[in-house]
């Protein structure tokens, strides 16, 4: 469940960080690479890890426009890329 905040947003509940999330999602991906545990288990496991995978994105999603939003505000830099720039490229 979410909880409201001042700006009328919701946030996760305490506890369920960014950072706990990816925190989790990491172990769950390094005990199914490990494969010693039964099948149903690792079923579970992936099932919470996608869960996870999607959640996360999401929010890094939001995080990456409110950022832009306040950087077009104030005309200060372009929208982020998807693939960082070319190294060792000539200056216009």
């Amino acid at each position: 469940m979410t909880e409201p905040t001042r700006n009328g947003k919701a946030q996760p509940p305490e506890g369920e960080t960014f950072e706990a999330s990816l925190a989790r999602l990491e172990e769950i991906v390094r005990k199914l690479e490990e494969g010693e545990i039964d099948l149903d288990r690792s079923v579970r496991l992936f099932e919470e890890g996608v869960a996870l995978a999607r959640k996360l994105e999401a929010r890094l999603a939001d995080a990456e426009m409110r950022v832009e939003k306040l950087l077009d505000a104030s005309g200060a830099t372009a929208p982020f890329e998807d693939s960082p720039p070319e190294e060792g490229g000539a200056a216009p």
